[in-house]
């Protein structure tokens, strides 16, 4: 019986722990809880798929970098080929219009010793005839020379037409190319039948060559071509043709239009123009 005594603290203990536990979860058990949830939560994500979707989008936008990374690098390219074919133009266009301006005057020259030649020996009936037609033949070769003479260099070439025509060639010469472009396509409007008009249709497809209108510029030196395919003006529209077709990057149809240039005019300044271009490495 004495035990009794002694067993009713004890249990008096036993019954607090246990009130107590009662009372609250244990720290260890939260800390479970709390685990389980952010578990719990993970799995969620998982199964929404944002965090595969997040690596498929980063995926996704280092391919568009890359991608944008290497049109900028051909498009950097494309402008350097760009710069140093416009740059050859402009030289060879100034080449060829020197070239021109010196024909026009050693064809001036003849022109002037013919009609002086013709007024000398005009008329041997009448000394006053032979002076008037001393002088008319002064008149009409100092207006020729004052008006760069292709009138009368090519029959059929009316005063009116050569006026018209100089001034847009002039234009071009000067680097007016609009103006020399609105003065070309007046003229092939108003003397479309002109012995000049190759040479207007030609230099039009050369002012928009120059400015970049590249299409504007195929549809010329095809005109030019298929107008007038004898005209001393088609071996370099091909020529041209054969260039504008490779800026336009159509470098397969203007490297053939090139060979046709050597094959058709071998031994000319415009073949070895065209088989200088085609040894050089294709854009």
């Amino acid at each position: 019986m004495r035990a009794l005594p002694l067993l009713a603290p004890a249990a008096a203990l036993l019954a607090t722990l246990l009130t107590g536990c009662a009372t609250g979860p244990s720290p260890t058990q939260i800390r479970l809880d709390n685990l389980d949830a952010r578990v719990s939560k993970i799995e969620r994500v998982v199964s929404n798929g944002s965090l595969v979707q997040l690596a498929q989008q980063q995926s996704s936008l280092q391919a568009e970098v890359s991608t944008l990374r290497g049109r900028l690098d051909r498009l950097e390219q494309s402008n350097q080929r760009l710069s140093r074919q416009q740059h050859d133009l402009y030289a060879d266009l100034s080449k060829r219009v020197s070239a021109l301006e010196q024909q026009s005057a050693a064809e001036q020259a003849a022109i002037q010793a013919a009609a002086a030649a013709s007024a000398g020996s005009g008329s041997a009936g009448s000394a006053s005839g032979a002076g008037a037609a001393g002088s008319s033949g002064s008149a009409a070769a100092g207006a020729s020379s004052n008006s760069g003479s292709m009138a009368g260099m090519l029959p059929g070439v009316t005063p009116t037409q050569q006026s018209v025509y100089e001034q847009a060639f002039g234009a071009l010469k000067a680097g007016s190319y609009s103006v020399a472009i609105s003065g070309f396509e007046g003229f092939l409007k108003s003397y479309p039948t002109s012995p000049l008009a190759p040479n207007a249709e030609y230099w039009l497809g050369e002012a928009h060559y120059v400015n970049q209108n590249f299409n504007q510029a195929e549809k010329c030196f095809r005109t030019v071509l298929k107008k007038w395919p004898d005209s001393g003006k088609a071996p370099a529209a091909l020529f041209d043709l054969g260039n504008t077709l490779i800026a336009q990057g159509k470098v397969h149809a203007g490297r053939a239009a090139l060979r046709k240039v050597v094959k058709r005019y071998p031994g000319t300044d415009v073949a070895k123009r065209a088989a200088s271009t085609l040894s050089q490495p294709s854009q």
